[in-house]
């Protein structure tokens, strides 16, 4: 007797265990379906809806300008303010013109002795930026040369060569002497005198915004130096730098310049070994 009651106990029990088992899987599956009220809300809400894919992450553009120190900024006022009692007579201008680089803009004047200043501007830099510049004899001996040959100021030929190539951007070369002066404007040319005071003014304005850049550089981000004296050695080799005798000093300068990061100063050894060369050289 006692072993048959056991029996239907324990049928029981079953039983309700699994009335209890269906009745939970029941409320679980009404909470899926999203019930309003009470625990069903509450439940509910914990179900976590389909992911939204995040947007693809935009490619990083860096568009810091350069940071111009109060330094440069006055240096810029006193420059203004040297032009503007600077005489120039004759005056000398070239500028350049090309679109979609990061200088676009470049204008040099100086008057026979050299002493002038440049003007670039381009999509790295937050403003027009004006520094001081004095050419040495050595250039403005080329430059001196190239316009009496080119019979400049009288001559009326046109240096344009026969094929526009636009694209390379666009020289502007201006004298002035007295009353009389004379504009021509090309983007390639065949003729060697005018070639080469293209040539010239283009090693000029590498090497002054080099020297920009580099100071920049040096005030804000020193590590930047090691980078731009690789760029300089390679425009040095490709004889792309004005007169690189002229600032042999500015090298020496950064031989011993604690600001500047050890390789960088090793780095300006090199060159100054380099240039000493090329001036025993000529």
């Amino acid at each position: 007797m006692k072993g048959r009651l056991t029996a239907g106990a324990i049928c029981l029990s079953i039983g309700a265990l699994l009335s209890t088992v269906a009745g939970v899987a029941s409320l679980a599956g009404s909470n899926e379906m999203g019930f309003t009220g009470g625990s069903g809300q509450i439940l509910g809400s914990m179900t976590q809806p389909p992911a939204t894919p995040l947007p693809d992450e935009p490619k990083r553009k860096n568009t810091r300008p350069l940071t111009i120190s109060a330094a440069t900024a006055d240096r810029n006022t006193q420059t203004d303010a040297a032009l503007k009692n600077a005489e120039c007579d004759p005056c000398y201008e070239y500028s350049f013109k090309q679109l979609d680089r990061n200088i676009e803009f470049i204008k040099i004047v100086h008057n026979s002795a050299g002493k002038g200043f440049i003007v670039f501007s381009g999509r790295r830099l937050a403003e027009e930026m004006r520094e001081p510049l004095q050419l040495s004899e050595v250039i403005i001996a080329k430059i001196r040369t190239a316009f009496a040959g080119l019979n400049f100021l009288e001559s009326t030929e046109d240096y344009q060569f026969e094929k526009d190539y636009s694209h390379l951007g666009t020289v502007t070369i201006t004298l002035r002497d007295g009353d009389r002066q004379r504009t021509v404007r090309f983007n390639w040319t065949t003729n060697p005198l005018a070639k080469a005071l293209m040539d010239e003014y283009r090693r000029i304005s590498q090497r002054e915004i080099w020297l920009f850049e580099f100071s920049v550089a040096r005030e804000n981000q020193p590590l930047e130096t090691i980078a731009l004296l690789d760029s300089f050695e390679s425009l040095l080799d490709r004889n792309e730098i004005a007169d690189p005798v002229q600032i042999l000093p500015v090298f020496r300068r950064m031989e011993i310049d604690e600001r500047l990061p050890l390789i960088a100063r090793n780095h300006a050894s090199r060159i100054i070994r380099k240039i000493e060369k090329l001036r025993v050289a000529n």
